[in-house]
Protein backbone atom coordinates (compact mmCIF):
# COMPACT_ATOMS: atom_id res chain seq x y z
CA UNK A 1 0.00 0.00 0.00
CA UNK A 2 1.15 3.54 -0.50
CA UNK A 3 0.19 6.02 2.32
CA UNK A 4 -1.47 9.49 1.36
CA UNK A 5 -1.71 12.03 3.26
CA UNK A 6 -5.03 13.43 2.65
CA UNK A 7 -6.64 10.50 4.24
CA UNK A 8 -5.79 11.44 7.70
CA UNK A 9 -8.33 13.66 9.67
CA UNK A 10 -6.76 13.27 12.93
CA UNK A 11 -4.01 12.45 14.98
CA UNK A 12 -4.81 8.65 15.35
CA UNK A 13 -5.28 8.59 11.45
CA UNK A 14 -1.71 9.96 11.29
CA UNK A 15 -0.80 7.01 13.73
CA UNK A 16 -2.41 4.27 11.87
CA UNK A 17 -2.11 4.96 8.42
CA UNK A 18 0.88 6.51 8.35
CA UNK A 19 3.28 4.87 11.00
CA UNK A 20 1.78 1.50 11.96
CA UNK A 21 0.59 0.73 8.34
CA UNK A 22 2.98 2.36 6.05
CA UNK A 23 6.12 3.59 7.43
CA UNK A 24 7.35 0.68 10.29
CA UNK A 25 7.16 -2.09 8.05
CA UNK A 26 9.13 -0.01 4.89
CA UNK A 27 11.60 0.50 7.51
CA UNK A 28 11.61 -3.40 8.20
CA UNK A 29 10.07 -3.21 11.71
CA UNK A 30 7.09 -5.94 12.68
CA UNK A 31 5.34 -5.77 15.25
CA UNK A 32 7.27 -7.34 17.93
CA UNK A 33 9.72 -3.93 17.56
CA UNK A 34 8.13 -1.41 18.14
CA UNK A 35 6.16 0.03 21.32
CA UNK A 36 2.76 2.54 21.25
CA UNK A 37 2.17 4.65 24.14
CA UNK A 38 5.37 4.26 25.72
CA UNK A 39 6.00 5.28 29.61
CA UNK A 40 9.15 5.93 30.38
CA UNK A 41 10.18 7.85 33.75
CA UNK A 42 7.64 10.40 33.35
CA UNK A 43 7.14 11.11 30.35
CA UNK A 44 4.90 9.15 27.41
CA UNK A 45 6.15 8.56 23.86
CA UNK A 46 3.42 8.02 21.14
CA UNK A 47 5.86 5.27 19.53
CA UNK A 48 9.30 3.84 20.42
CA UNK A 49 11.19 1.20 17.95
CA UNK A 50 13.70 -1.20 18.45
CA UNK A 51 16.54 -2.08 16.12
CA UNK A 52 18.21 -4.49 18.47
CA UNK A 53 16.84 -7.69 20.81
CA UNK A 54 18.15 -7.30 24.52
CA UNK A 55 19.35 -4.30 24.02
CA UNK A 56 21.42 -2.43 27.13
CA UNK A 57 20.40 1.22 25.74
CA UNK A 58 18.24 3.32 23.82
CA UNK A 59 20.86 4.20 20.71
CA UNK A 60 18.93 1.61 18.60
CA UNK A 61 16.01 3.52 19.31
CA UNK A 62 13.80 6.24 17.57
CA UNK A 63 11.22 8.34 19.04
CA UNK A 64 8.12 8.66 16.91
CA UNK A 65 5.55 11.62 17.71
CA UNK A 66 2.17 11.85 15.83
CA UNK A 67 0.41 15.03 15.57
CA UNK A 68 -2.61 16.30 13.71
CA UNK A 69 -2.39 17.03 10.47
CA UNK A 70 -3.44 20.72 11.19
CA UNK A 71 -0.80 20.82 13.95
CA UNK A 72 2.28 22.92 13.49
CA UNK A 73 5.32 20.93 13.94
CA UNK A 74 7.43 24.04 15.07
CA UNK A 75 5.30 23.95 18.31
CA UNK A 76 6.32 19.82 19.42
CA UNK A 77 9.98 20.32 18.59
CA UNK A 78 11.13 21.48 21.80
CA UNK A 79 9.14 18.89 23.32
CA UNK A 80 10.50 15.70 21.23
CA UNK A 81 14.38 17.26 21.89
CA UNK A 82 13.20 17.05 25.84
CA UNK A 83 12.28 13.42 24.86
CA UNK A 84 15.06 12.49 23.20
CA UNK A 85 17.80 13.93 26.01
CA UNK A 86 15.70 12.07 28.62
CA UNK A 87 15.89 8.93 26.74
CA UNK A 88 18.85 9.21 25.27
CA UNK A 89 17.78 7.87 21.75
CA UNK A 90 19.83 9.19 18.83
CA UNK A 91 16.87 9.67 16.78
CA UNK A 92 13.07 11.66 16.56
CA UNK A 93 11.01 11.85 14.10
CA UNK A 94 7.72 14.22 14.18
CA UNK A 95 4.80 14.36 11.59
CA UNK A 96 1.53 15.24 11.40
CA UNK A 97 0.73 13.24 8.05
CA UNK A 98 1.34 16.70 5.87
CA UNK A 99 5.31 17.17 6.48
CA UNK A 100 7.66 14.57 7.55
CA UNK A 101 10.84 15.59 9.60
CA UNK A 102 13.64 13.59 11.51
CA UNK A 103 15.96 14.90 14.27
CA UNK A 104 19.24 13.76 15.03
CA UNK A 105 20.35 14.35 18.77
CA UNK A 106 23.93 15.12 18.42
CA UNK A 107 25.48 16.04 22.38
CA UNK A 108 23.08 18.12 23.65
CA UNK A 109 21.00 19.83 20.77
CA UNK A 110 19.00 18.58 18.22
CA UNK A 111 19.80 18.81 14.79
CA UNK A 112 17.45 18.86 12.07
CA UNK A 113 18.65 16.50 9.78
CA UNK A 114 15.53 16.00 7.03
CA UNK A 115 12.16 16.62 6.18
CA UNK A 116 9.62 16.16 2.87
CA UNK A 117 6.12 16.57 2.72
CA UNK A 118 3.95 13.65 3.66
CA UNK A 119 3.15 13.09 -0.34
CA UNK A 120 6.88 12.90 -1.10
CA UNK A 121 7.77 9.94 1.86
CA UNK A 122 7.27 7.11 -0.41
CA UNK A 123 9.86 9.32 -2.93
CA UNK A 124 12.15 9.69 -0.11
CA UNK A 125 12.02 5.90 1.46
CA UNK A 126 15.56 5.12 0.73
CA UNK A 127 16.77 8.49 2.62
CA UNK A 128 14.75 7.44 5.32
CA UNK A 129 15.58 3.93 5.35
CA UNK A 130 18.85 4.81 5.62
CA UNK A 131 18.71 7.20 8.73
CA UNK A 132 16.31 5.20 10.96
CA UNK A 133 15.96 2.02 9.07
CA UNK A 134 15.99 -1.19 11.66
CA UNK A 135 18.86 -2.91 9.69
CA UNK A 136 20.80 0.83 9.33
CA UNK A 137 20.32 1.25 12.98
CA UNK A 138 21.86 -1.87 13.60
CA UNK A 139 24.69 -1.27 11.01
CA UNK A 140 25.52 1.79 12.94
CA UNK A 141 25.45 0.00 16.60
CA UNK A 142 27.65 -2.47 15.57
CA UNK A 143 30.36 0.07 13.98
CA UNK A 144 30.14 2.42 16.82
CA UNK A 145 31.32 1.35 20.38
CA UNK A 146 31.63 4.14 22.20
CA UNK A 147 28.38 5.48 22.40
CA UNK A 148 27.43 7.71 25.11
CA UNK A 149 24.19 5.94 26.48
CA UNK A 150 22.85 4.78 29.95
CA UNK A 151 21.99 1.05 30.45
CA UNK A 152 18.01 0.39 30.94
CA UNK A 153 16.75 -2.84 31.52
CA UNK A 154 14.04 -4.36 29.42
CA UNK A 155 11.14 -4.00 31.84
CA UNK A 156 12.16 0.08 31.03
CA UNK A 157 10.31 -0.07 28.10
CA UNK A 158 6.50 -1.36 28.28
CA UNK A 159 3.53 -0.27 27.23
CA UNK A 160 1.54 2.38 28.69
CA UNK A 161 0.26 1.96 32.08
CA UNK A 162 -2.56 3.55 33.68
CA UNK A 163 -1.30 6.44 35.97
CA UNK A 164 -3.39 7.62 38.95
CA UNK A 165 -5.38 11.24 37.28
CA UNK A 166 -3.63 14.31 39.03
CA UNK A 167 -5.48 17.60 40.35
CA UNK A 168 -4.17 20.97 39.95
CA UNK A 169 -5.46 24.26 41.49
CA UNK A 170 -4.35 27.58 39.27
CA UNK A 171 -4.98 29.98 42.25
CA UNK A 172 -4.11 33.62 43.65
CA UNK A 173 -5.69 35.49 45.78
CA UNK A 174 -5.05 38.43 44.08
CA UNK A 175 -7.00 39.11 40.98
CA UNK A 176 -5.56 39.87 37.44
CA UNK A 177 -2.55 37.85 37.47
CA UNK A 178 -3.49 35.63 34.66
CA UNK A 179 -5.21 32.36 36.02
CA UNK A 180 -7.41 32.50 33.15
CA UNK A 181 -4.74 32.10 30.83
CA UNK A 182 -2.57 29.60 32.00
CA UNK A 183 -5.44 27.56 33.17
CA UNK A 184 -6.99 27.38 29.59
CA UNK A 185 -3.57 27.18 28.15
CA UNK A 186 -2.03 25.14 30.14
CA UNK A 187 -4.90 22.36 29.54
CA UNK A 188 -4.56 22.73 25.69
CA UNK A 189 -1.07 22.02 26.55
CA UNK A 190 -1.61 19.37 27.91
CA UNK A 191 -4.34 17.96 25.42
CA UNK A 192 -1.77 18.32 22.48
CA UNK A 193 0.27 15.87 24.61
CA UNK A 194 -2.31 13.45 24.04
CA UNK A 195 -3.36 13.39 27.62
CA UNK A 196 -7.26 13.31 28.79
CA UNK A 197 -7.96 16.60 30.20
CA UNK A 198 -10.65 18.16 32.17
CA UNK A 199 -10.77 22.05 33.10
CA UNK A 200 -13.55 23.04 35.37
CA UNK A 201 -14.21 26.88 36.13
CA UNK A 202 -15.36 27.24 39.34
CA UNK A 203 -14.88 31.31 39.43
CA UNK A 204 -18.35 33.25 38.89
CA UNK A 205 -16.35 35.31 36.22
CA UNK A 206 -16.60 31.91 34.34
CA UNK A 207 -13.70 33.90 32.59
CA UNK A 208 -12.62 30.31 30.97
CA UNK A 209 -16.18 29.39 30.47
CA UNK A 210 -15.74 31.77 27.89
CA UNK A 211 -11.98 31.59 26.91
CA UNK A 212 -13.05 28.00 25.89
CA UNK A 213 -15.97 28.74 23.56
CA UNK A 214 -18.93 27.90 26.07
CA UNK A 215 -20.77 30.98 26.11
CA UNK A 216 -22.38 31.78 22.76
CA UNK A 217 -25.65 33.41 23.45
CA UNK A 218 -26.14 37.04 23.39
CA UNK A 219 -29.36 36.93 25.28
CA UNK A 220 -30.82 35.77 28.42
CA UNK A 221 -33.33 33.34 27.30
CA UNK A 222 -30.45 31.82 24.83
CA UNK A 223 -28.67 31.14 28.29
CA UNK A 224 -27.88 27.15 28.45
CA UNK A 225 -25.41 26.63 30.85
CA UNK A 226 -27.72 28.35 33.45
CA UNK A 227 -28.59 24.90 34.55
CA UNK A 228 -26.18 22.94 33.82
CA UNK A 229 -22.50 24.13 35.15
CA UNK A 230 -20.60 23.74 38.28
CA UNK A 231 -23.06 24.35 40.80
CA UNK A 232 -24.92 21.84 39.95
CA UNK A 233 -22.02 19.54 40.47
CA UNK A 234 -21.28 20.91 44.17
CA UNK A 235 -24.90 20.75 45.16
CA UNK A 236 -25.82 17.21 43.95
CA UNK A 237 -25.84 14.32 46.49
CA UNK A 238 -26.26 11.84 43.72
CA UNK A 239 -23.24 9.07 43.38
CA UNK A 240 -22.52 10.32 39.41
CA UNK A 241 -21.63 13.59 37.18
CA UNK A 242 -24.24 15.63 36.49
CA UNK A 243 -24.90 16.36 32.88
CA UNK A 244 -22.22 19.45 32.93
CA UNK A 245 -19.35 18.22 30.96
CA UNK A 246 -19.37 20.24 27.89
CA UNK A 247 -16.31 20.11 25.09
CA UNK A 248 -14.78 22.89 23.93
CA UNK A 249 -15.85 24.81 20.85
CA UNK A 250 -13.44 25.51 18.36
CA UNK A 251 -10.75 26.49 21.25
CA UNK A 252 -7.90 23.85 20.57
CA UNK A 253 -6.87 21.21 17.78
CA UNK A 254 -7.05 18.75 20.60
CA UNK A 255 -10.94 19.62 21.96
CA UNK A 256 -10.56 19.51 25.76
CA UNK A 257 -13.87 18.53 28.11
CA UNK A 258 -15.11 21.94 30.57
CA UNK A 259 -17.14 22.03 33.50
CA UNK A 260 -18.55 25.82 32.94
CA UNK A 261 -19.11 28.11 35.85
CA UNK A 262 -22.29 30.44 35.68
CA UNK A 263 -22.91 34.05 37.67
CA UNK A 264 -25.23 32.24 39.59
CA UNK A 265 -22.04 30.93 42.10
CA UNK A 266 -22.66 34.32 43.26
CA UNK A 267 -25.70 33.99 44.46
CA UNK A 268 -25.69 30.40 45.36
CA UNK A 269 -22.79 30.44 47.72
CA UNK A 270 -25.22 30.97 50.49
CA UNK A 271 -27.13 27.82 49.76
CA UNK A 272 -24.28 25.80 49.64
CA UNK A 273 -22.43 27.06 52.78
CA UNK A 274 -25.78 25.78 54.91
CA UNK A 275 -24.03 21.95 53.63
CA UNK A 276 -20.62 21.05 55.26
CA UNK A 277 -20.16 18.39 53.05
CA UNK A 278 -20.01 21.04 50.25
CA UNK A 279 -16.26 21.48 50.62
CA UNK A 280 -15.81 17.73 50.00
CA UNK A 281 -18.08 17.61 47.18
CA UNK A 282 -15.79 18.07 44.60
CA UNK A 283 -13.23 15.65 46.02
CA UNK A 284 -15.74 12.99 45.77
CA UNK A 285 -17.40 13.63 42.67
CA UNK A 286 -13.70 13.49 40.96
CA UNK A 287 -13.07 10.36 42.46
CA UNK A 288 -15.95 8.74 39.75
CA UNK A 289 -14.18 10.44 36.73
CA UNK A 290 -10.33 9.21 38.06
CA UNK A 291 -10.28 6.44 34.79
CA UNK A 292 -12.05 8.91 32.33
CA UNK A 293 -8.59 11.92 32.68
CA UNK A 294 -5.15 11.74 33.09
CA UNK A 295 -5.27 16.21 34.62
CA UNK A 296 -8.02 17.40 36.15
CA UNK A 297 -6.76 21.73 35.54
CA UNK A 298 -9.09 23.83 38.01
CA UNK A 299 -9.24 27.46 37.59
CA UNK A 300 -10.44 28.89 40.65
CA UNK A 301 -11.85 32.58 41.93
CA UNK A 302 -9.36 34.97 43.63
CA UNK A 303 -10.68 34.78 46.84
CA UNK A 304 -10.74 32.73 50.52
CA UNK A 305 -14.18 31.45 50.00
CA UNK A 306 -16.23 28.28 49.67
CA UNK A 307 -15.56 27.44 46.03
CA UNK A 308 -11.71 28.37 46.30
CA UNK A 309 -11.68 25.84 49.37
CA UNK A 310 -13.66 23.46 47.30
CA UNK A 311 -11.42 23.43 44.59
CA UNK A 312 -8.27 23.92 46.68
CA UNK A 313 -9.26 20.25 48.72
CA UNK A 314 -9.47 18.58 45.75
CA UNK A 315 -6.32 19.24 44.67
CA UNK A 316 -2.97 17.61 44.46
CA UNK A 317 -1.52 20.65 43.28
CA UNK A 318 -1.75 24.55 43.17
CA UNK A 319 0.37 26.40 41.01
CA UNK A 320 0.18 30.12 42.31
CA UNK A 321 0.34 32.73 38.86
CA UNK A 322 2.04 36.03 39.67
CA UNK A 323 2.97 38.98 37.95
CA UNK A 324 5.48 39.77 40.46
CA UNK A 325 4.50 42.99 41.82
CA UNK A 326 3.73 44.50 45.30
CA UNK A 327 0.33 43.29 46.02
CA UNK A 328 0.53 40.40 44.41
CA UNK A 329 3.46 39.72 46.76
CA UNK A 330 1.80 40.49 49.54
CA UNK A 331 -0.93 38.15 48.31
CA UNK A 332 1.17 35.27 48.99
CA UNK A 333 1.10 35.04 52.58
CA UNK A 334 -2.98 35.27 52.35
CA UNK A 335 -1.94 31.96 50.36
CA UNK A 336 0.05 30.37 52.34
CA UNK A 337 -2.32 31.12 55.37
CA UNK A 338 -5.52 29.58 53.58
CA UNK A 339 -3.14 26.82 52.68
CA UNK A 340 -1.48 25.77 55.71
CA UNK A 341 -4.93 26.46 57.85
CA UNK A 342 -8.27 25.72 56.08
CA UNK A 343 -7.19 23.63 53.08
CA UNK A 344 -4.80 21.41 54.70
CA UNK A 345 -7.26 20.78 57.50
CA UNK A 346 -10.10 19.94 55.23
CA UNK A 347 -7.33 17.44 53.57
CA UNK A 348 -6.61 15.83 56.72
CA UNK A 349 -10.20 15.47 57.70
CA UNK A 350 -10.72 13.78 54.19
CA UNK A 351 -7.30 10.99 54.89
CA UNK A 352 -5.78 13.50 52.19
CA UNK A 353 -1.79 14.62 52.19
CA UNK A 354 -1.15 18.61 52.34
CA UNK A 355 -1.25 19.87 49.46
CA UNK A 356 1.45 20.02 46.96
CA UNK A 357 2.50 23.78 46.01
CA UNK A 358 4.77 23.56 42.39
CA UNK A 359 5.48 26.68 42.75
CA UNK A 360 4.82 30.30 41.78
CA UNK A 361 4.52 31.04 38.39
CA UNK A 362 5.92 34.38 36.86
CA UNK A 363 2.87 35.29 34.34
CA UNK A 364 2.16 38.38 32.87
CA UNK A 365 6.18 39.48 32.57
CA UNK A 366 6.86 42.63 30.97
CA UNK A 367 9.52 41.40 27.79
CA UNK A 368 11.13 45.00 28.34
CA UNK A 369 14.74 43.81 28.16
CA UNK A 370 16.69 46.45 30.79
CA UNK A 371 13.36 45.26 32.88
CA UNK A 372 14.26 41.52 32.60
CA UNK A 373 17.68 42.11 33.25
CA UNK A 374 17.39 44.82 36.16
CA UNK A 375 14.06 44.35 38.16
CA UNK A 376 12.92 40.97 37.66
CA UNK A 377 15.73 38.93 38.92
CA UNK A 378 14.83 40.93 42.43
CA UNK A 379 11.48 40.28 42.14
CA UNK A 380 11.57 36.27 41.65
CA UNK A 381 14.13 36.42 44.93
CA UNK A 382 11.63 37.87 46.84
CA UNK A 383 9.08 35.59 46.24
CA UNK A 384 11.95 32.55 48.19
CA UNK A 385 13.56 35.06 50.79
CA UNK A 386 10.91 36.60 52.10
CA UNK A 387 7.65 34.54 51.39
CA UNK A 388 9.41 31.64 51.13
CA UNK A 389 7.43 29.99 48.12
CA UNK A 390 9.12 27.72 45.50
CA UNK A 391 9.09 29.77 42.04
CA UNK A 392 8.67 27.96 38.96
CA UNK A 393 11.26 27.05 36.16
CA UNK A 394 9.28 28.79 33.00
CA UNK A 395 7.57 31.87 32.58
CA UNK A 396 4.79 33.56 30.69
CA UNK A 397 5.63 36.74 29.31
CA UNK A 398 2.60 39.36 28.79
CA UNK A 399 2.29 39.54 24.76
CA UNK A 400 -0.64 40.61 22.57
CA UNK A 401 -1.33 37.39 21.34
CA UNK A 402 -2.40 35.97 24.47
CA UNK A 403 -4.98 38.71 24.58
CA UNK A 404 -5.77 38.49 21.44
CA UNK A 405 -6.23 34.76 20.79
CA UNK A 406 -9.42 34.98 23.72
CA UNK A 407 -11.07 37.81 21.91
CA UNK A 408 -11.35 36.27 18.37
CA UNK A 409 -14.89 36.13 16.73
CA UNK A 410 -16.78 35.12 14.07
CA UNK A 411 -20.12 36.79 11.95
CA UNK A 412 -22.77 34.95 12.01
CA UNK A 413 -25.33 37.13 9.86
CA UNK A 414 -25.66 40.48 11.70
CA UNK A 415 -24.09 39.32 14.86
CA UNK A 416 -20.00 38.86 16.15
CA UNK A 417 -20.35 35.73 17.97
CA UNK A 418 -17.27 35.09 20.32
CA UNK A 419 -14.72 32.24 18.96
CA UNK A 420 -11.42 31.83 21.19
CA UNK A 421 -8.39 30.12 20.06
CA UNK A 422 -5.99 28.67 22.29
CA UNK A 423 -2.59 30.27 21.83
CA UNK A 424 -1.65 27.06 20.20
CA UNK A 425 -4.69 27.22 17.57
CA UNK A 426 -4.45 30.90 17.08
CA UNK A 427 -0.39 30.11 16.48
CA UNK A 428 -0.93 28.12 13.34
CA UNK A 429 -2.38 31.57 11.40
CA UNK A 430 -0.65 34.02 13.04
CA UNK A 431 3.59 33.29 13.53
CA UNK A 432 3.25 36.18 16.30
CA UNK A 433 1.97 33.91 18.71
CA UNK A 434 4.58 31.04 18.55
CA UNK A 435 7.03 32.73 21.40
CA UNK A 436 3.45 32.60 23.59
CA UNK A 437 2.74 28.79 22.33
CA UNK A 438 6.94 27.68 23.32
CA UNK A 439 6.33 29.01 26.66
CA UNK A 440 2.92 27.21 27.03
CA UNK A 441 4.61 23.92 25.88
CA UNK A 442 7.77 24.28 27.70
CA UNK A 443 5.38 25.03 31.15
CA UNK A 444 3.27 22.05 30.12
CA UNK A 445 6.65 19.86 30.45
CA UNK A 446 7.88 21.21 33.58
CA UNK A 447 4.69 20.48 35.49
CA UNK A 448 4.68 16.83 33.25
CA UNK A 449 8.45 16.82 35.37
CA UNK A 450 6.71 18.01 39.16
CA UNK A 451 3.71 15.56 38.99
CA UNK A 452 5.44 12.30 37.28
CA UNK A 453 3.37 12.04 34.57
Amino acid sequence: MEFNPRSCRNEREVESKLIVQYLLPKLGYCSGDWYQEVIYENIRLDFLTVAVEKMKNFSSCVVIEAKHPQENLDHHARRLEQYLMKTKSFYGVLTNGKEFRIYQRYQDKLKFIFCCQGENVANNLNKINSLIGKESLRGQIATNKSLSVPKVSQSSIKESTKKSMKVIAVYHHKGGVGKTTVATNLAAAFSNQGKRVLLIDIDAQANTTFATGLIKFQFDDDDDLKDKNVFHLLESKLPKIPDIVRTSEGFNQQEIDVIPSHIMLIDKQTDLARFAASRSQLVNKLELVKEEYDIVIIDTPPSLDLYAESALTASDYIIIPSDLKPFSNQGLSSVKNFLEGPINDNRENLRKPPIKIMGVLPSKISTHHKYLQYRFPQQRQVISDRYNFPIMENIISERMPLSQCINQTITVGELEIPAPKSIFKYADNVSSANTSASEFESLAIEVSEKIGG
